[in-house]
């Protein structure tokens, strides 16, 4: 029963990861749909309701998937550099690849915060361009989304 709740949560995981990435896609797409003038690096566009719909969508299904994996993958508490050579290998990846889901998630929900604020305001916005914070955003999540269930399967690996 444990393996197959294992594989359901890794399968769940990756599934929330790759529909915000397939959202933070389409969301990159319907800003581009907008009416927008471009001069070098200002531009001057409307902002896009279904792109900051999508893209909201997009960081809180990516938000969700990380807790999911945080929390159900355990504690792998090493605090130093003799705990960490003492370690299995096992203990070693979970925590490698615990360190790497918070980096890639900061840095795609930076992405995609940031492109969904970029379309929060209700008229035209005049200044520098905001290029494919969005679809940057959106690859973050399924990078997120293999690291995520590799430090699953890692810390699960090491409870045993």
């Amino acid at each position: 029963m444990g393996r197959v709740a294992g594989i359901f949560l890794c399968l769940l995981i990756l599934i929330m990861d790759v529909a915000a990435g397939i959202l933070g896609f389409e969301a990159e797409i319907a800003q581009n749909k907008v009416k927008h003038l471009r001069l070098w690096i200002f531009e001057c566009r409307e902002p896009s309701h279904e792109a900051f719909l999508l893209g909201l969508g997009a960081a809180v299904l990516m938000g969700v998937a990380h807790g999911i994996a945080n929390l159900l993958g355990g504690c792998n508490c090493i605090c130093s550099q003799q705990e960490f050579d003492k370690a299995s290998s096992n203990q070693q990846i979970s925590v490698a690849c615990l360190i790497l889901t918070w980096v890639v998630l900061a840095i795609g929900l930076s992405m995609l915060v940031i492109g969904t604020m970029s379309n929060n305001r209700s008229d035209g916005s005049c200044g520098f361009s905001h290029h494919h914070f969005l679809s940057i955003g959106g690859i973050c999540c399924f990078v997120h989304g293999l690291f995520c269930v590799a430090y699953y399967v890692s810390a699960t690996a090491s409870m045993d």
